[in-house]
């Protein structure tokens, strides 16, 4: 006899808090025998600080929010980029699919690293581009290189004959595919987005290279004036942890949402 749903969670959470006393029993272990004195009493000032009552975002939280501002913006730019390309790869026009097949080939396999550097360095004096705008590009030229993919997988997987009723409606190509297709390959394609737009938020770490002051720069710096390395990344991986976890539970509660039937 299987087991209800509510025992099968239960004994989905006891496993998981199982394996994360397993973990944490591990890593306090492995931090006792190395004889470090570890500092956490100087790590909350570098997220929160505490002025005559009031409380201030230490440089910590202050890269967290242009990390955010970074990554949504570049998710939304990587979207536009992802579905143009998408409808390029799948146009009967000879020279868009090659455009488009050009693009991906050449982003998808050279470094994030390197595509920065090339658009920061080289074409950002060019274009007049600060390092702001420069990130942003960067990041959504390569992320939206993935969403393409993702965009014409679910935009496939709509039965033709959705396509053909569409049509028979009398409606355009663009109606079709802003009221019939994209609507019904939402579903298809939200955990894929989910999962790119969890990926740029790690990836965006990458921008502190040119010198954008994130969460990740902001800790490096922290690490240079404190020599609190331990401390201090462990606390900027744990904010990077709690902030995609966040992300993830959103989508899977919209994920449900989608899949109630209407």
């Amino acid at each position: 006899m299987d087991a209800s749903p509510s025992a099968s969670r239960l004994i989905a959470w006891t496993k998981f808090a199982a394996f994360a006393a397993l973990v944490v029993g591990g890593v306090a272990y492995g931090a006792a025998q190395m004889n470090y004195a570890w500092k956490w009493y100087q790590v909350p000032r570098f997220v929160v600080r505490v002025i005559d009552g009031q409380f201030y975002p230490g440089p910590l939280l202050k890269g967290l929010a242009v990390t955010l501002e970074i990554s949504a913006v570049s998710f939304v730019a990587a979207l536009a980029i992802g579905l143009a390309t998408a409808l390029c790869r799948m146009s009967g026009s000879v020279v868009a699919r090659g455009l488009a097949r050009i693009y991906l080939e050449v982003v998808r396999n050279t470094p994030l690293l390197v595509q920065i550097y090339l658009l920061y360095f080289v074409f950002a004096p060019i274009l007049g581009l600060d390092r702001w705008f420069a990130a942003i590009f960067a990041l959504a030229v390569f992320e939206g290189a993935f969403a393409a993919e993702i965009f014409r997988g679910g935009i496939q997987s709509v039965p033709r004959g959705q396509v053909e009723a569409a049509a028979s409606l009398g409606l355009g190509r663009a109606q079709a595919y802003r009221l019939v297709i994209i609507p019904q390959a939402v579903r298809i394609m939200l955990p894929p987005l989910t999962s790119l737009g969890i990926s740029l938020i790690k990836h965006s770490a990458i921008v502190s290279a040119i010198a954008m002051f994130d969460l990740f720069n902001e800790a490096r710096t922290l690490v240079s004036d404190t020599f609190l390395s331990y401390e201090i990344y462990l606390t900027t991986g744990a904010i990077y942890l709690a902030v995609t976890l966040t992300l993830s539970l959103l989508v899977t509660r919209l994920e449900r949402r989608f899949a109630r039937p209407t």
